[in-house]
């Protein structure tokens, strides 16, 4: 893993490019905050001036948020799904594997799924703050709303009710909202012109067999020294 922060070829600041095989950690924080409340562990597949591209393999223990209870937030009621007390929790990633691709500077991450036989299932357009690059990994915020596009090139947007119902209790302010709508239209150009990655063959990709999968450090949820775009 590479862990000093200088300029890189492409006039990004921040960590020299990962080399494929290493282990990174890809983060959100809580919308406002600057605590992490979910932290995956993943393996670079691929990081230059285009793209980031990372693996999170089967079985992965992650951290996720989960209600003060235990309640995992889909089973919460959306009406007090963002305001009853939460607190993180350690699990493992039971589905399938997930290929996250990022490009430097984009609002939005693309997450390919596949069914257990490698079937292609569809890509995951997550609209997020740009990711942000330190010595560990990338860390970033989710903006709730989200596009799922299909082998067929169709698409339809994804838990606009948990964008409204954000926008309700103050986690997104208006102007945010408009920023955050303004993204997914731009992602919705993309994916009827078919650019990359959809176009780029990563549903034909497959991870290399002799990948560990990469354990979660007891400091998950440590600040970054130096964090840039």
């Amino acid at each position: 893993m590479t862990t000093t922060d200088t300029p890189s070829e492409n006039g990004r600041t921040g960590p020299a490019s990962w080399a494929p095989g290493d282990q990174i950690l890809w983060r959100y924080r809580g919308n406002g905050t600057d605590h992490v409340h979910i932290c995956r562990p993943v393996t670079v597949v691929r990081d230059d001036a285009e793209q980031l591209a990372v693996w999170m393999a089967p079985g992965t223990e992650c951290v996720r948020p989960v209600m003060l209870d235990g309640t995992p937030l889909h089973r919460e009621p959306l009406a007090t799904r963002y305001t009853k007390p939460r607190r993180t929790a350690r699990s493992q990633w039971f589905g399938t594997g997930v290929l996250k691709l990022a490009r430097p500077g984009q609002p939005w991450s693309v997450w390919l799924f596949w069914e257990r036989d490698w079937r292609f299932k569809n890509w995951y357009v997550n609209l997020e703050e740009p990711l942000r690059r330190w010595s560990g990994g990338v860390d970033s915020e989710d903006h709730f709303l989200d596009i799922s596009v299909h082998p067929d090139r169709s698409w339809h947007w994804r838990d606009e009710d948990e964008f409204a119902q954000a926008q309700l209790v103050g986690l997104v302010t208006a102007e945010q909202a408009r920023e955050v709508r303004r993204a997914g239209r731009a992602a919705v150009a993309e994916i009827r012109a078919w650019n990359a990655p959809f176009a780029d063959g990563w549903e034909d990709w497959r991870p290399d067999p002799a990948w560990p999968v990469p354990a979660l450090p007891a400091d998950w949820d440590r600040t970054p020294a130096h964090a840039s775009s």
